[in-house]
């Protein structure tokens, strides 16, 4: 733990800045890029989203009060963001953000970054028609194999909640699976 509020040293100071900011950027750009695109399914989206949730880890870091975990921190950040984005998208179109994700799955087949199968485009299939909470929670644990203990500190919700949201999650897949 020491080792990362030396590292959010260095990144507060204007001197180490650039190099702390380039390490982050090498740490984390990528699982924050699945993370994103997981939620907002669309690259292009994806590094929008993506960019902008940097500018606020940057923007926000002398906040930091270093509760929780830096990655956790930063994965709240682009959780929020995704979620953001997904809202104001569906609302510029006229749509629920269910109706927006449930368009954009059946777009994927057209997705040039997109190389999933029949059987994977069935399965966001079923994972847009979970409601929010639940996708999030299963994409994160699924795809991303995060912890509990630290998908608490990102969603801010407790552990067996997280647990009983994926187990409804993963029981309404199933059964999507078989039924369709």
């Amino acid at each position: 733990m020491q080792e990362e509020k030396d590292f959010i040293k260095d990144l507060l100071n204007p001197k180490t800045q650039n190099q702390a900011f380039q390490k982050l950027l090498h740490d984390y750009q990528r699982p924050l890029y699945y993370h994103i695109r997981s939620i907002v399914l669309n690259h292009d989206d994806a590094d929008d989203v993506l960019q902008n949730t940097f500018v606020k880890v940057f923007q926000y870091l002398k906040d930091f009060k270093g509760d929780s975990k830096l990655f956790s921190w930063m994965y709240r950040i682009a959780t929020n963001e995704s979620i953001t984005f997904i809202n104001q998208k569906a609302k510029r179109n006229g749509t629920t953000s269910e109706a927006l994700q449930s368009k954009i799955v059946d777009n994927l087949k057209a997705d040039v970054f997109f190389d999933g199968n029949e059987i994977q485009l069935k399965l966001q299939k079923a994972i847009a028609l979970l409601p929010e909470k639940q996708q999030l929670v299963f994409k994160m644990r699924y795809y991303q194999e995060i912890k509990y203990e630290d998908m608490s500190e990102i969603l801010g919700t407790s552990v067996g909640a997280l647990k009983a949201s994926y187990h409804h999650a993963a029981k309404k897949i199933e059964d999507y699976m078989k039924n369709n």
